[in-house]
């Protein structure tokens, strides 16, 4: 856990940016591995399986939250409706100003799961390539293609976001 523990909080706050949201992530991820080691065949690297739990974990915390509630940041039933800018503690994040980077992080909660996981995990993270293809399964072009598409997505939503702004 110590070798690993700042790495998996880091990628959960990449997936969620409330701090108290990815320890509690972080958290059940090492209970996953604790309950699941024995299952590890070391087909992979142990930081691979421990991202690959990691993403899951917080992929499926997402899916939970999109069920819960769905809506657009700046409209609900036609409303203006005041981004909502969490406290975000992310060493990784970049960005001088919370609601550019709430927003971001908006962006990327609407991505496809995979194209969210693999952008995470190469910006986010700086995993190459070939490690994200591992975690999640599949070829490097794959991977390739997702960061693509993701990067497209992104810009549109983006671009959709601050048009309606301003």
């Amino acid at each position: 856990m110590d070798l690993y523990e700042e790495r998996v909080l880091n990628t959960c706050l990449g997936f969620v940016p409330e701090l108290q949201d990815a320890e509690d992530l972080a958290q059940d991820v090492f209970v996953d591995v604790f309950r699941s080691i024995r299952s590890f065949r070391g087909d992979s690297g142990l930081s691979t399986w421990i991202y690959r739990i990691a993403a899951n974990r917080c992929l499926g915390y997402l899916r939970q939250q999109k069920q819960r509630r769905l809506f657009l940041p700046w409209s609900r039933g036609g409303e203006e409706q005041a981004l909502q800018v969490p406290d975000i503690h992310h060493p990784g994040v970049a960005l001088e100003n919370a609601e550019r980077t709430a927003v971001l992080y908006w962006a990327m909660k609407q991505l496809p799961d995979n194209q969210h996981a693999a952008f995470v995990m190469h910006k986010v993270e700086g995993l190459r390539h070939a490690e994200i293809a591992e975690v999640l399964q599949v070829s490097v072009s794959a991977v390739e293609s997702l960061l693509h598409r993701a990067k497209k997505n992104l810009q549109e939503l983006l671009e959709a976001y601050y048009k309606k702004k301003y």
